[in-house]
């Protein structure tokens, strides 16, 4: 694994000696459709401005692939009261969908994203995606159970794929300095995406239809097919800047006088490790306490399950609204300090969820919801800081601890058979407790290096209206220091 699609990357000299692109001639080159990851483009220095358009493409997937996890659950249920299957048999849709982020990112997808680029692993995942969706119809047709969770694998597969190259490519494409809050701003319209998802599917896609028939959830999935397939050829002749982990090696250089940023092998990458490990038990406690919820509100309150569908969209809506509240605060304090803030108010609430009963218990449960908004997302950044050439492999490896919401919610599921839903609430609470000492790792063993990368004036206009970290302004800067030498260029060799 630490050596998989490691021929992919540069080597630190390699990048030093090449010539340097400017961000213009990044713009210029957006509609390459093949640019080698050992080369640089000049994407890593782009301005807000120019990085507004691609980074809004690839926020429409971030929406996408949050409508297809609400459907998830809305989609369990369904099977579950028309094939007539156990509740227990039902996890193993999950199970499938998260288990495909086990096998993709560090494997194939990774791989194809360090091979060809960004471009081509978006078109790839949603290709993958959509032959997903198209499998749910002869599955729903002959009623397999197996052949719904193998379609759903493959739908994990396509997002999977994804997610591998749109969480990079937000975190990088633009200033450094914004890298939390892009991810974070994209990442709250998958937030509206999972929340929009089962209110359209209660009221437009299932609504007063036979609880036996799979027709609706057959022409549901035939129509995402065909959106993503189209939305695959939006991306083929779209203008997408490429960041190289090239680009990213010589961006952690220049960030090296704030950052203490040193060139290291992936095998001493210590804050990726821990952030893989976080990130793994995050998203499984995460998705312990979504598939708990409902049963959880009717356990604790005593109201039937369509009341508790309503508390769970409530809680949902708060998960959103805090990913827009935590973008807020990273623009007025630091993202290592919002992650602390928030996951600090996630450990306090599923505490108080395992002992508060009523309606009292299911809104502690739903602060929950609203404190672990934000998490995901920046946790993702703050371990792909620094990384430089490495910065695309340890991206898959994070989005392969997607995968822990295989395991969680299984667990979880069998505490609370054996001893009520809120006793069982301890199993997410483990997997928080674990991911709450990654952002007090961070602010006391990282805080130079990730407060370094804020500093930085890559990709933000100077006083000559030059961009940070464009070739041109470095040689103009470089002429100013010459010319108060009493020096000209040619009296002085610069080396760009």
């Amino acid at each position: 694994m630490f050596t998989f699609g490691k021929k992919e990357e540069p080597d630190l000299v390699e990048v030093l000696d090449q010539r340097r692109p400017s961000n213009v001639e990044a713009v210029n080159q957006q509609h390459r459709k093949s640019v080698s990851n050992r080369g640089l483009t000049g994407a890593s220095a782009l301005t807000v401005k120019q990085s507004i358009f691609p980074i809004t493409l690839v926020t429409i997937l971030f929406f996408l692939w949050g409508f297809a996890y609400g459907l998830l659950d809305v989609l369990n249920a369904k099977f579950q009261n028309s094939l007539g299957i156990t509740a227990a048999k039902a996890g193993g849709l999950q199970g499938a969908y998260f288990g495909a982020y086990l096998i993709g990112p560090p494997t194939y997808s990774g791989w194809i994203v360090r091979k060809f680029g960004y471009r081509w692993t978006f078109i790839a995942g949603l290709l993958i995606y959509g032959v997903g969706a198209l499998m749910f119809w002869p599955s729903a047709v002959y009623r397999s159970f197996a052949g719904f969770c193998g379609s759903l694998f493959i739908v994990g597969s396509g997002l999977s794929t994804l997610e591998t190259s749109a969480n990079p490519f937000i975190a990088t494409c633009g200033p450094p300095r914004l890298s939390e809050f892009r991810l974070e701003i994209s990442q709250s319209f998958q937030a509206i995406g999972s929340v929009m998802a089962p209110l359209l599917a209660s009221r437009v896609f299932f609504k007063e239809t036979d609880p036996t028939d799979l027709a609706n959830v057959q022409w549901t999935y035939l129509g995402i097919a065909a959106f993503v397939v189209l939305l695959a050829v939006v991306f083929y002749f779209a203008p997408i800047p490429e960041v190289t982990d090239a680009d990213m090696a010589l961006q952690a250089e220049q960030c090296s006088g704030l950052t203490g940023y040193t060139d290291k092998p992936l095998r001493r990458q210590y804050k990726l490790f821990f952030g893989v490990v976080a990130q793994f038990c995050y998203v499984g406690a995460q998705v312990g306490v979504a598939a708990q919820f409902i049963k959880y509100s009717v356990e604790s309150a005593g109201i039937s399950d369509a009341a508790g569908s309503d508390r769970y969209a409530i809680g949902q809506g708060l998960f959103a609204i805090g990913r827009f509240a935590a973008a807020g605060l990273m623009m007025i304090m630091k993202p290592r300090w919002v992650l602390l803030l928030f996951m600090t108010g996630v450990m306090i609430f599923i505490a108080l969820s395992m002992g508060v009963k009523g309606e009292g218990g299911v809104a502690m449960l739903s602060l929950v919801l609203f404190f672990e908004s934000c998490v995901f997302p920046t946790i993702f950044t703050l371990s792909i800081r620094g990384l430089g050439r490495h910065t695309k492999r340890g991206s898959s490896w994070i989005v392969a601890a997607v995968s822990g919401g295989a395991l969680f919610p299984s667990l979880t599921g069998l505490v609370a058979d054996h001893k009520g839903y809120h006793i069982s609430m301890c199993v997410p609470l483990i997997g928080f407790a674990v991911a709450f000492a990654f952002p007090v790792y961070l602010n006391t063993v990282c805080a130079k290096e990730l407060d370094g990368f804020r500093e930085s004036k890559i990709g933000y206009r100077d006083e000559e209206g030059l961009a940070g970290g464009d070739v041109r302004c470095e040689k103009r800067r470089a002429s100013l220091v010459n010319e108060e030498e009493g020096m000209s260029p040619a009296e002085k060799e610069v080396d760009y």
